[in-house]
């Protein structure tokens, strides 16, 4: 993917307020915007406006928030982008929806739905919820294991993309003279009984626009990219070095050839956090306003929570205390892949708990900037075999999508790494992936 012709996919995540824990003091927007479906369709039209692949929402089926220091919730993620995706033409629509704590058949039949609503351009990112918050609202006293939240979210996909196949493409007739709406012989039962799912199916809708929905994976532990290596189309990863950018890229395109799939078929989209503005100090200056909302402490304890430490018991200004951090895998409360990604970088620059509570936001990599800086680091890794893409988290919203948009964006497109215009109408003709036939129909073609 490093060739001149090769262009890069961008998603747009949008977090709250913004990336950063402080964006909602800064009051770019009022306090309950992120209940207000016109704030969520004013950024997908400035990414639209930008030709970005698709926005993204992050979610977990827990409140999850201080709410005595930030605002708390989140609106459900399929029907809020139902009335983006309304709002917008071209743009797709990512929304997160746990594997954990659904079932298959209806969340196949919501996404489905969503895909038919948006012309084609709905996808799912796949969660599995490693917090003991979301286990408790459905009657568990702590969250799975890791090994059994991947070994449930693995059926879970193959039934619903079984789902999502039952129907073949011209099974619908639409005969109004005879009277014959869709071919029985091409709407199957797909009879599923597994370990942790019995589903007799079909599905209650035919195919959608984009044969199925595109499906997103958002973990980089090993149960992660096991999932995300044999079924996903994209992968969400958090990378915080080139190195190891270019390392998980390669694993993963191998991991797919093992599956037997097309290793272009899935695309690797690192996350980026970014603070932009025309010089690198009044980037700086626009991050140190944000700090000063939420605290040099609440940034540390951030950082210091997804190692798994208390901040208090730990030297700021020292070297991590690797001996005191445990194996990635055995690390069963929170992300793995954020954790690694965290924990890389550290030991790579040998960085203290204060440095590196600057240099990761969310879990991700921060750039703090300006707009050639930024599409500096993206076109780098980028030819570099690191990345296909990437899933962008602004500091603030909406300025945050607005200066990435009218100012790294035409960058991107001078230099030849990204579009100019809409080639296609689905989420999938946007990242560059084949229409997929349905199981039934590979099936009766075989035979």
């Amino acid at each position: 993917m490093s060739s001149e012709t090769a262009q890069m996919s961008i998603g747009m995540n949008i977090l709250g307020f913004g990336a950063h824990a402080g964006a909602w003091r800064k009051a770019e927007v009022p306090a309950n915007a992120y209940l207000d479906v016109g704030y969520y369709s004013t950024i997908a039209k400035i990414a639209e406006r930008g030709c970005l692949d698709a926005i993204f929402l992050a979610d977990g089926p827990a409140l999850g928030a201080d709410v005595a220091r930030h605002p708390a919730g989140r609106l459900e993620p399929t029907v809020l982008l139902t009335a983006v995706a309304l709002a917008t033409q071209h743009i797709g629509v990512i929304a997160t929806a746990s594997s954990s704590y659904n079932e298959p058949f209806n969340l196949a039949r919501r996404f489905s739905s969503l895909d038919h609503l948006s012309g084609g351009r709905a996808a799912w990112n796949v969660v599995t919820n490693a917090t003991d918050a979301a286990a408790q609202n459905f009657g568990l006293a702590g969250a799975p294991r890791h090994v059994d939240r991947y070994a449930r979210a693995a059926e879970f996909i193959d039934v619903t993309l079984k789902l999502w196949d039952s129907w073949e493409d011209d099974a619908i007739i639409a005969d109004t003279v005879n009277g014959h709406f869709a071919d029985p012989r091409k709407v199957h039962s797909i009879d599923f009984v597994g370990e942790h799912f019995s589903v007799k199916g079909p599905l209650n809708l035919p195919r959608s626009p984009q044969g199925r929905p595109v499906l997103v994976q958002a973990g980089s532990s090993e149960g992660g990219k096991a999932l995300g290596s044999r079924y996903a189309d994209a992968i969400f990863t958090t990378q915080t070095t080139l190195v190891d950018g270019q390392a998980f890229y390669r694993e993963m395109k191998q991991r797919a050839r093992h599956w037997g799939r097309n290793p272009e078929h899935l695309k690797i989209m690192p996350g980026l956090s970014t603070v932009i503005a025309s010089t690198e100090a009044e980037a700086h200056a626009r991050f140190d306003e944000l700090n000063a909302y939420y605290g040099e402490e609440g940034l540390i304890q951030q950082v210091a929570a997804r190692v798994g430490l208390a901040a208090s018991e730990l030297d700021l200004d020292a070297p991590l205390p690797w001996a005191r951090i445990g194996p990635v895998s055995e690390f069963e409360r929170g992300s793995q892949g954020f954790l690694e990604a965290q924990l890389n970088l550290a030991r790579r620059e040998n960085l203290t708990l204060r440095a590196l509570s600057r240099r990761i936001l969310v879990g991700h990599r921060l750039l703090v900037g300006t707009p050639e800086q930024v599409a500096d680091t993206l076109e780098h890794w980028f030819r570099n075999g690191a990345a296909d893409g990437f899933n962008i988290m602004p500091d603030v919203f909406p300025s945050g999508v607005e200066v990435f948009v009218d100012q790294v964006v035409p960058l991107l497109q001078q230099r030849g790494v990204f579009r100019r215009e809409y080639r296609g109408s689905t989420l999938r003709e946007h990242l560059g992936l084949p229409y997929p036939a349905s199981q039934y129909q590979r099936t009766a073609a075989a035979v």
